[in-house]
């Protein structure tokens, strides 16, 4: 999913409300801006800790601005995997849920229904001569696909 800049800027918004519950020694990041960072790299497709940590090294000084990453000599500087971890694992799961149920309704796609599709892949096949199949579903209103699975026909 591709986010606009209104998108990734409302995400902190929507997680000021949030408690956090982290001890005051070593925090560096807003706990709003560790959320906001990890539910855009969840929405893109990452999962995990380290993923997510990758996603948002990979960001470049604007789009870490757009998120109110920390600045610090002249970079904004995105947390850690252990941050990222760390922070997630303690927070509230009721208010996270309140958070994104909210920004969901104001910002998720609004399909009434989806289209499910499979192709077998032409040429595409295992070591144990199975076919390749993937199977889609897209939304019709948005044109947008939700999820893409791939697998080898079971006999």
């Amino acid at each position: 999913m591709k986010l606009t800049s209104k998108q990734m800027l409302s995400l902190y918004e929507y997680f000021l409300e949030i408690d956090d519950v982290r001890r005051a020694q070593g925090k560096k990041h807003q706990l709003p801006t560790i959320l906001s960072l990890a539910a855009a790299a969840i929405l893109c497709g990452m999962r995990g800790y380290k993923d997510i940590a990758l996603w948002a090294q990979s960001l470049g000084n604007n789009a870490r601005s757009r998120f109110r990453c920390r600045k610090r000599h002249g970079q904004y500087e995105v947390p850690s995997r252990t941050v990222f971890r760390n922070a997630l694992i303690a927070v509230n799961p009721e208010q996270l849920n309140q958070a994104l149920n909210a920004w969901n309704a104001q910002y998720g796609q609004l399909d009434e229904s989806l289209a499910i599709d499979g192709k077998t892949m032409c040429n595409a096949i295992d070591k144990h001569g199975r076919q390749t199949h993937i199977m889609s579903v897209i939304g019709h209103q948005s044109g947008q696909c939700y999820t893409q699975k791939k697998s080898a026909h079971l006999r």
